[in-house]
C-alpha cells in the first residue's frame, strides 16, 4: 500500500494536476498529500480516481505523529 505522495509521484502527477482532476479545494488535497487530514471516504474516491489507483491501494490517514501536551491546562485554574 502507497501514500497518495507516492502515487502521485508513479503517475508523474503535480498537486495542481490533482487538484484539477479530482475537483476539489486545493488546500484540502495539500493537506491529505502531506498527511494532516485524513478524507471522507467520497474524497478518497475522488483522488483514487484521480490518480488512476484503486481505493484500497492508497494508505489513508495522518502521518505525522500526535504530541501529547503535560499538565493540567488552564481548564483547573493553573498550569504545570
Amino acid at each position: 500500500m502507497k501514500s497518495l505522495a507516492q502515487c502521485m509521484e508513479d503517475a508523474g502527477m503535480s498537486l495542481e494536476a490533482l487538484v484539477a482532476a479530482s475537483s476539489m479545494d486545493a488546500r484540502v488535497v495539500q493537506a491529505i498529500v502531506a498527511g494532516q487530514y485524513t478524507p471522507s471516504p467520497s474524497d478518497r474516491q475522488r483522488l483514487a480516481d484521480a490518480v488512476g489507483v484503486p481505493r484500497h491501494g492508497i494508505a489513508w490517514g495522518h502521518v505525522i505523529e500526535v504530541q501529547h501536551l503535560r499538565g493540567n491546562g488552564p481548564q483547573f485554574g493553573r498550569s504545570t
